[in-house]
């Protein structure tokens, strides 16, 4: 099911690569690896790991009841409650060159900039998305709620032409600039999307639409505090109701969209991220049975190696991201985990806000 077999000795990263993955996932995702290392070096264990690449997570916990062992571990972008992938930061912390979506420590910034542009009251009072609707049937359903002569629900709903789009180098498609309404869309694609982090750092209240995936971060958000919850049975009717609700309590409405964006630029820091990536290694390598070795078909990657022979977008993200100095400090110390009685409070509280949220409607 892996895309690549990562090995870490010493501090050196070997890879074996047993396919070609969709664009250059696979390649920022290494290219990541190897920032982390050299943010912390020496920090990161020897380890040996493998990783898919795809968007949909295939590690199913039923599959492997009653077998002597446990499910294979393998690493990836999302998971859902009956997987149990492990979760890691996408290759998009790093750039996405192939539709133009710089490093995160440079968008992050311009989004924040962009915000200030229009103030939330100026904003247009609908609720914006743009997208592909192409990939999933709920974004089909989605545009179902695009105004029409009988009917407004509240919603701007834009396909993506990629056709266009591709020709122009993604220019119309800067995303510091869709900054422009008070809420903004959340939707999921063919498993989680990429573009989550994009529009919960707008300042407008984002209406996330219910899904089934959770990436490395969403658990640490709240409905009612970092974003408003859309029914996804019902979408048309919950995205009216919450943008009804929001420009008539706009003081509460800007606080959702202002929480949800402060999250998002304080929270997801590229040190936290890089944080997060070492301390997810790190236990994960206590649970190693066996002392890693590098693999035979393996060849060792380096930054140099990676970056030179890089060329066009690819080659200039990559020195955008580049960590330019080791850390000079210790990483964020790691919670501990939930207890059981923790967790369950927690969803429950999740699931009552929902359930309130929804009996407004």
């Amino acid at each position: 099911m892996a895309a690549f077999r990562l090995t870490v000795i010493k501090g050196r990263a070997y890879l074996e690569k047993y396919h070609n993955v969709f664009q250059t996932r696979d390649v920022f995702t290494l290219w990541g690896i190897l920032q982390l290392l050299n943010l912390y070096p020496g920090r990161v264990p020897d380890l040996d790991l493998m990783f898919n690449c795809e968007d949909m997570p295939t590690v199913r916990a039923h599959d492997y009841l009653g077998l002597s062992g446990p499910p294979p571990p393998l690493f990836r972008y999302c998971k859902e409650d009956a997987t149990v992938d492990i979760v890691f930061p996408d290759w998009s912390f790093w750039g996405w060159p192939e539709i133009n979506i710089k490093p995160w420590v440079t968008l992050s910034k311009e989004i924040k900039e962009g915000n200030k542009k229009i103030k939330w009251k100026d904003r247009d009072h609908h609720a914006y998305w743009k997208g592909n609707p192409g990939v999933a049937r709920t974004r089909q359903d989605l545009m179902k709620c695009n105004a029409n002569k009988n009917k407004d629900w509240n919603a701007r709903l834009y396909a993506q032409d990629w056709g266009k789009e591709i020709n122009k180098g993604f220019k119309t498609s800067d995303l510091a600039s869709q900054c422009t309404h008070r809420f903004k869309i959340y939707i999921e694609g063919r498993a989680w999307s990429v573009s989550e982090k994009y529009i919960l750092a707008c300042d407008s209240p984002t209406l996330f639409v219910d899904t089934r995936f959770d990436d490395f971060f969403t658990r640490g958000l709240m409905p009612g505090q970092h974003y408003l919850p859309i029914r996804d049975n019902d979408k048309c009717r919950s995205i009216k109701a919450a943008v009804d609700w929001g420009n008539a309590h706009q003081d509460k409405a800007q606080a959702i969209g202002k929480a949800g964006s402060n999250f998002i630029q304080e929270e997801l820091k590229i040190d936290y991220v890089y944080d997060y990536m070492l301390h997810l290694l790190t236990e994960y390598s206590k649970l190693l049975t066996y002392k890693p070795t590098i693999p035979e078909n393996a060849v060792e990657l380096c930054l140099e190696s990676m970056a030179c022979k890089a060329q066009g977008r690819v080659k200039e993200f990559m020195t955008e991201s580049m960590v330019k100095s080791p850390h000079d400090s210790e990483p964020c110390t790691m919670p501990l985990p939930f207890g059981t009685d923790e967790l369950k409070e927690l969803l429950e509280r999740r699931a009552n806000v929902t359930a309130q949220i929804e009996r407004w409607e």
